[in-house]
């Protein structure tokens, strides 16, 4: 089949996805204070961290425009995935389905699906990459939606942060308890529940809270075999390869792949943050 993989930019490929012309990013736009920018090829992480240091109010986004996603749609290819970070956290999805209506409307029907990821980074990637894989072993489209609705219900996310002032920021966790957490340097084992971040467990230092998140994630797992684990990190490659590590140790994978974050990803995740999907 000819099809073509849209994700919004929280769908933190790999480098050689990337390079890979069935998939297709669709920027979503950050702003801290008076300091805007796209969320595309040209994002500067660097300066976005450094952005969100000096500032204290919340970092926002803003999802693309349907005409984004309709204007993405327009294309050769028959049969379009869309990925969207939860719908939860964004209007990502419901912009994506509403350019899906006025496409149609105005150029008849052709094969959308439109997926909200109920995750983010780390989870979208693994959607897409069997998408890709499921594309290419020559499924039908609608057995394609089936099997990516269900991998999506079955799949996991989970992440470490570094810092809390981000979810703080973010209205995910209140002042005191962000306090608390640094003063004692606990890290929270978060994880998502269809969509909603979640707190799972906590440790007092990084190694351990990365150790308890890879348990509780294989736990949840069950058999591993045959399972793609997706690690993205913010800014820190070596804790992210320090998490392929742990994991190998503690269980067989069909494979492990290591990403890095976009500016939606930083935005929750913040400097040094681990997601983790499986």
């Amino acid at each position: 089949m000819t099809y073509k993989i849209i994700g919004d930019s929280c769908l933190d490929l790999t480098q050689e996805m990337r390079k890979d012309s069935h998939f297709q990013i669709i920027p979503l736009l950050l702003q801290v204070g008076d300091y805007h920018v796209v969320d595309d090829e040209m994002f500067d992480q660097a300066a976005f961290l450094k952005a969100v240091r000096e500032h204290s109010e919340c970092p926002k986004t803003a999802c693309p425009s349907p005409e984004q996603f309709k204007k993405a749609y327009e294309c050769e290819e028959e049969n379009i995935f869309v990925l969207t970070l939860s719908e939860h956290l964004s209007g990502s999805y419901n912009s994506a389905v509403l350019a899906k209506n006025l496409y149609e409307e105005e150029h008849g029907h052709k094969n959308i699906f439109v997926l909200s990821s109920d995750s983010a980074s780390s989870g979208e990637v693994k959607l897409a990459l069997y998408i890709k894989q499921w594309c290419e072993e020559g499924y039908r489209f609608e057995e394609v939606c089936e099997k990516a609705i269900a991998l999506k219900d079955s799949m996991k996310t989970y992440f470490v942060l570094e810092t809390l002032d981000f979810l703080r920021k973010n209205g995910r966790m209140n002042g005191l308890q962000a306090f608390f957490a640094t003063t004692l340097n606990i890290k929270p084992v978060m994880g998502g529940d269809h969509g909603v971040i979640v707190k799972l467990d906590q440790a007092r230092g990084m190694t351990k809270a990365l150790n308890r998140m890879i348990e509780i994630a294989i736990r949840d797992a069950g058999k591993t075999e045959d399972k793609v684990l997706i690690i993205a990190h913010c800014n820190n490659r070596k804790r992210a390869e320090q998490v392929k590590e742990i994991a190998s140790a503690k269980a067989v994978f069909k494979d492990i792949l290591i990403t890095e974050t976009a500016g939606v990803a930083t935005v929750y995740a913040g400097d040094g943050g681990i997601i983790l999907a499986l």
